[in-house]
């Protein structure tokens, strides 16, 4: 047993210090980011903010509006590889720019991969996602995927450590997904005691990361706009939405509606009993849920609720005085708080 005794920060630890800037309007600033990936010669330009492959996020809906952004959205594995072919068929020729297959690590699902990928050659990013990115098999199964298809654009996850994040690029993977038990609907942290702050583990990952010529994806902890301009500003390279984008017309989860006439979505972690009820007929003896299921007030359209993203993410530019994206890390100064906002009158 060991403890690391230095500080790690989660996003309401820290406020972004604002600095001198030349920026007239919020409209000066570029949210557009353009990466090389570090295998298979693959370049990929958008705003660099993600749907969590989520059933209850991850659609095909969704992913048709966030497309129209120019935000890509991981598509939740569930969807079948008939579903899978009449998406893309129906959809534009440059919707596979903004969106991921996603896939776990069982050999179902590499079966499963390697018949949507064949009815679907023009998919780009492929997303092997599990919950403890620590494991042998899971780097054995990254491998295993960069040997079958070295063309595309891998992402693995989730992991919190710069070690792990160095050897999963080292075997494969291009992107790396971080965070463990940051989620609004994930009970990690408190059935196993296992978790690292998120604002930390960014910094850590994307300094690995970045070295070896990767990039990371901030997943899970956002729950305001001014969440995601701090994990930009972190260091982060993509960022992954999953309570934030749900509940919305074009998110997954069942609509109920009450006698009051209030409408409400199911919102639950991949990881919960309802969503392994649904998926794996229940919870196995040998583990635990590691999510809840929630009633979300039904929103709407997620229009609204991009367009308040991007607002709020452009303002935080103009406040450091970066015009692009990619200058906020370099222009992000931390100052550690105790306090984040007035709340007199409550949350919104």
């Amino acid at each position: 047993m060991r403890i690391e005794n230095d500080i790690k920060l989660g996003f309401k630890d820290v406020m972004i210090r604002p600095k001198r800037s030349t920026l007239k309007s919020r409209a000066e600033v570029s949210l557009l980011r353009k990466f090389h990936f570090r295998h298979g010669n693959n370049d990929w330009e958008g705003v660099p903010i993600i749907a969590a492959n989520m059933d209850t996020v991850g659609t095909f809906e969704m992913a048709g509006v966030l497309a129209g952004h120019q935000l890509i959205t991981a598509v939740h594995k569930h969807y079948t590889v008939e579903e899978w072919k009449k998406f893309i068929q129906s959809s534009s020729a440059d919707i596979t720019k903004h969106i991921c297959l996603s896939t776990g690590t069982s050999k179902a699902d590499a079966e499963k991969l390697q018949q949507i990928i064949a009815a679907c050659p023009s998919l780009r990013f492929i997303c092997i996602d599990v919950a403890n990115g620590y494991s042998e098999k899971f780097v054995d199964f990254v491998k295993k995927t960069r040997e079958n298809f070295p063309e595309k654009i891998i992402i693995a996850g989730n992991v919190v450590t710069g070690e792990m994040v160095e050897e999963l690029l080292l075997a494969g993977a291009d992107i790396i997904k971080e965070g463990i038990g940051p989620g609004s609907v994930c009970t990690t942290r408190v059935k196993t005691g296992v978790g690292y702050p998120q604002l930390s583990a960014i910094i850590e990952c994307a300094d690995a990361a970045h070295g070896l010529g990767g990039q990371i994806i901030s997943d899970g902890g956002c729950k305001v706009p001014g969440d995601i301009s701090k994990a930009f500003g972190g260091g982060a390279d993509f960022v992954m939405l999953g309570g934030m984008l749900a509940g919305h017309t074009e998110s997954g989860g069942e609509l109920v509606e009450e006698e009051s006439g209030k409408k409400f979505k199911l919102f639950y972690g991949m990881s919960s009993e309802t969503a392994m009820n649904k998926y794996a007929g229940g919870v196995a003896e040998y583990r635990a849920s590691e999510g809840k299921t929630i009633k979300m007030p039904f929103r709407g359209p997620v229009t609204e609720t991009i367009l308040d993203i991007l607002g709020g993410l452009r303002s935080t530019c103009t406040y450091v005085g970066a015009s692009y994206l990619k200058e906020l890390t370099k222009r992000t100064t931390f100052i550690r708080v105790q306090e984040q906002h007035n709340e007199w009158f409550g949350e919104e």
